[in-house]
């Protein structure tokens, strides 16, 4: 059943920006407590961002699998209240450890209590839980191990015979890492079973759970390296053409995001099996999915691999109605959203429109060009999502305060304010769009200057960390924006 056929309104914050004792939000108390502030609020969608797990620079969009989970957002005290672990087991943080290695070291101990203690329901739900994903899990499971023993290295520096995937050294690699390969099994069943008790939490207050799909795979990923048929990738698995976007609204020299790009003739051969497999474990995860940077699957742009930036690509045709066609065959199809920002053809709106997927409008982008814009309200169209700016936007506060004296004043002549509404007219008009969804990032909730922004493209440093507080969400606030809802009929 389509559940974006009514007019709803939700929020954007990704479970990391959650208030926790930690360095990252968890899928704890905060996370339900969150649940309770949407539907206060008369919001009836989350939106997050990809709940893969990341490198070390924190990006959901470069993750390690497309199926698992990060465990950085496993809650311990949850861990508690179902029995997996001793109150005793927690210490007090050292000053020398960080919060990632403390939280691998509790990890670690709950794993050794689940073991000598879980009760057999328990016991069997992890027994079926692996067998059911053993699909991705057991190559996960070694991929992380290997990657561990190597000092968190790319796959392609293991040697060769890592590397190449020798059958011989794989299976003297899975005896010699039994215990890691356990632990990380482990790790994944707790976040499934944390991530579906908060989802059926959700549910059960009419709060729909929206994902995040990237399109692309990160190089050094266990899919990579597993699955090399699958990409366009060297003798090594070392990719040819990389992925990204030519110059845009982001940055003059383009975006450079070095994935490696698909071998769809191979993967049409094989009838998208890998697509299907991955949007399986999707609908497990989330109850609405966006796909990023859409426009991919209608045509590509394909840079040297040799190449420092975005200009020197190309765009190549993709087989997105072959794919779509065949994702349609999956078992109850959960509702689709595309990410069709950037350089959208009108090969890409017959695309998406053939599919009856909703685009996005993007207010931050609406007041240049003149009346034309069709990121303009009175040129929005029901079946699409407006929001404010997302996760790779600067805040709407921020924003503003960026634009010059003359472009202020075309933004308030244009939604009949003054500045220092801001950002409250940019969310009342997001709300009021005849688009069907409306998302509005908490940090415009909040009114948060620029140092709220999730991400800046293109930088590599300092991104993904924002975190909020619930002393910055005033007593009011649920009722306010509850009263906005109703009088928007998004309720």
């Amino acid at each position: 059943m389509n559940r974006l056929t009514k007019r709803r309104a939700g929020v954007l914050l990704h479970p990391t920006s959650l208030p926790s004792e930690g360095d990252c939000g968890t899928l704890g108390d905060d996370a339900y407590k969150f649940v309770d502030f949407l539907e206060e609020s008369g919001f009836t969608v989350w939106q997050t961002l990809p709940l893969g797990q990341p490198h070390g620079d924190a990006s959901p969009y470069q993750c390690q699998s497309i199926h698992a989970g990060n465990t950085l957002l496993i809650s311990l005290e949850k861990l508690v209240e179902h029995g997996c672990l001793n109150s005793e087991a927690f210490e007090n943080q050292k000053p020398d450890e960080s919060w990632e290695h403390y939280h691998q070291r509790i990890l670690r101990c709950a794993f050794r209590q689940f073991r000598k203690q879980a009760p057999d329901e328990t016991q069997q739900a992890y027994g079926e839980f692996l067998q059911a994903n053993a699909h991705w899990l057991n190559d996960y499971a070694l991929f992380r191990a290997l990657k561990v023993a190597h000092g968190h290295r790319a796959w392609w520096e293991w040697g060769d015979k890592y590397q190449q995937r020798d059958p011989a050294a794989l299976a003297v690699a899975k005896q010699r890492y039994v215990h890691e390969i356990a632990q990380t099994s482990f790790e994944q069943f707790i976040f499934f079973r944390q991530w579906n008790a908060l989802k059926q939490y959700a549910n059960q207050k009419g709060i729909l759970l929206f994902g995040d799909m990237p399109i692309f795979v990160a190089t050094d990923s266990v899919d990579v390296w597993i699955g090399r048929e699958n990409f366009i990738v060297d003798e090594r698995g070392r990719p040819n053409v990389v992925a990204g976007v030519p110059p845009d609204y982001f940055s003059e020299t383009g975006q450079r995001w070095g994935n490696p790009h698909y071998n769809w003739v191979y993967m049409q051969a094989n009838d998208f099996s890998w697509w299907k497999a991955r949007l399986r474990s999707h609908q497990a995860l989330f109850d609405v999915l966006r796909i990023d940077h859409f426009r991919g699957f209608e045509a590509y742009w394909e840079i040297p691999a040799h190449a420092p930036n975005a200009i020197q690509g190309r765009w190549v045709k993709a087989p997105g109605e072959a794919l779509f066609d065949a994702l349609h065959t999956v078992n109850n199809p959960m509702p689709l959203v595309a990410e069709d920002l950037g350089v959208i053809t009108k090969e890409v709106n017959m695309l998406r429109k053939k599919y009856n997927i909703p685009g996005m409008k993007i207010l931050q982008f609406a007041f240049d060009g003149g009346s034309t814009n069709p990121y303009l309200p009175h040129h929005h169209v029901k079946n699409s999502v407006i929001y404010t700016g997302t996760h790779d936007n600067n805040t709407t506060l921020g924003w503003f305060k960026s634009l010059s004296a003359a472009q202020q004043a075309h933004v308030c002549n244009y939604l009949n304010c003054q500045q220092n509404d801001m950002p409250w007219a940019l969310n009342r008009a997001a709300l009021a769009s005849v688009s069907r969804l409306a998302i509005l990032p908490l940090q415009d909730l909040l009114a948060k200057d620029a140092d709220g922004r999730m991400n800046i493209p293109g930088v590599t440093e300092g991104n993904w960390r924002w975190r909020f507080q619930w002393s910055e969400i005033p007593d009011n606030l649920p009722a306010c924006l509850r009263h906005l809802n109703e009088l928007y009929a998004r309720i």
